[in-house]
This record gives structure tokens, C-alpha cells and sequence, in this order.
């Protein structure tokens, strides 16, 4: 009787610990961003899974210098005609001596900014176009072909990113076609993105709400505007017809 009293307080407190046990900051950080990962491929194309990998490993799941101090999740410099705010960060240029120096990065208001932005920055640039020829569940493709185009200077980035979309199973967002509503609300709202110059584009997100959210990329300000509007229905144009008469 004892035994089996033993017995079940063991499994008790086995399970409490399970249950208590903290969550992994790469875990975390999935359960924040996966949402916009999701969007994000659906409207451009690029695998949820690999930006959600790029992200994990550039940004140290949240933690590093960059995202702490400008929400620069994907480690994007200025590059020219970027017009918005800059990080000074020591990552790998040298000057003439051989001397580390600071680079300039590119610095965002929010997190989710960071995010709009690495869509734009692979969709804009030719070097990256081949990618795109890739499907969004060809997560393999996509991070070799990143490697190839010289996103990061590692040569075993290809690697890396493929081992964490595995090791935390992020191909399963590539089969996401909807943003779970329970966080749409975060991704979804009433702010200004600031992003490259692109030409105006708007597009319709439904949640499961039966809400409508359309966005706007205006070339002109280099902003994302998102603003909830309720959409209204149309009536169809009644078209007349002119009958002809027999003769």
C-alpha cells in the first residue's frame, strides 16, 4: 500500500514538473512570431519556416545587441537608400588596418517592422530573385539558395538554418494558409511601418473573426499602414441590355 502511494506521489510531482517546466527562449520566441511568419509568406512567398529559422539564429531568439537595441531581428545593414533609423554595430567590416569597425544597421520602432522589412529586402533585390522560384514548403532550396546569394558571410549557414527549421519543426508553418486569430490581433493593428520604396499595393487579410484588414504600401512615405476598415459589400453594377429589334 505504501509502495504504491510512493508510487503515485512520484508520478504527481514528475508530472507538476513537466508542467512548470519554463519555456525555451527559442520556443518562446516561435509562439510570438509565427503568426506574422505565416502572413508574411502568404503574401510574398517566402517559406514561414525560413524566416522563422533566420530569425532564431540572427537574432539569438530575441537576444542579441541588435534586437535588444533596434529591434533588427534579421541582421539587415543600411545598404543605400535606406532613409529610416541606424544601429552603429561591430559585426564584420575591417578598415584598411585589418581593424574591426562598426557597420550600419538598420534600427525599427517594433520587432514586427523587422519582419515586413526582410520580406521586402529579398523581394527587391535581383540577387535574390532566384529564390523565389522555389516553393514555400522547398525550405532546403531556400537556404541554400540564401547561402549562395550571400545573405551571411558563415559558410555553413545553409546548414544551420536547415537544422534549426528541423530541430524545432518550423516546416510546419509552411502549410499555414490563415493567421491564427488568437494573435492576429498583435500583428494586425493600427501601425506604420516604415519600409524600402515599393509601389503601391494593398491587400486584403481575413482572421476568422470574419474581420477584414486591408493594407497599404505606400512607394511615396516608405510606410506599411495597417488600419482596420470594415469592408463593405458592393452591389453588382446592373448592366442593360438594348434588345434588338426583328425584323
Amino acid at each position: 500500500m505504501h509502495s504504491y502511494l510512493l508510487k503515485t506521489v512520484l508520478i504527481l510531482v514528475c508530472l507538476a514538473s513537466v508542467a512548470s517546466k519554463p519555456m525555451k527562449p527559442e520556443e518562446g520566441y516561435i509562439e510570438q512570431y509565427k503568426a506574422i511568419a505565416i502572413r508574411e509568406m502568404n503574401r510574398t512567398g517566402i517559406p514561414a519556416s525560413i524566416k522563422m529559422a533566420q530569425g532564431i539564429m540572427e537574432s539569438m531568439s530575441g537576444r542579441s545587441e541588435l534586437a535588444v537595441n533596434a529591434n533588427n531581428h534579421f541582421g539587415i545593414k543600411c545598404k543605400p537608400g535606406w532613409d529610416g533609423d541606424t544601429y552603429q554595430y561591430k559585426d564584420d567590416d575591417f578598415d584598411v588596418k585589418g581593424e574591426l569597425v562598426h557597420s550600419c544597421f538598420r534600427k525599427y520602432s517594433a520587432a514586427e517592422q523587422s519582419y515586413l522589412d526582410h520580406s521586402e529586402f529579398l523581394l527587391n533585390r535581383k540577387r535574390y530573385k532566384v529564390l523565389f522560384e522555389y516553393g514555400k514548403t522547398d525550405y532546403v532550396s531556400w537556404a541554400k539558395g540564401l547561402q549562395a546569394c550571400g545573405y551571411a558571410t558563415d559558410p555553413n549557414y545553409a546548414i544551420k538554418l536547415i537544422e534549426a527549421i528541423e530541430r524545432y519543426k518550423l516546416y510546419r508553418f509552411d502549410q499555414e494558409n490563415e493567421l491564427d486569430s488568437s494573435v492576429s490581433k498583435k500583428v494586425i493593428s493600427e501601425t506604420k511601418y516604415l519600409l524600402p520604396k515599393r509601389p503601391v499595393e494593398t491587400i486584403l487579410i481575413k482572421n476568422q473573426n470574419s474581420k477584414s484588414t486591408m493594407i497599404e504600401t505606400h512607394s511615396r512615405n516608405y510606410s506599411l499602414e495597417l488600419s482596420k476598415k470594415k469592408i463593405q459589400k458592393k452591389k453588382p453594377n446592373k448592366i442593360r441590355r438594348k434588345l434588338s429589334k426583328k425584323h
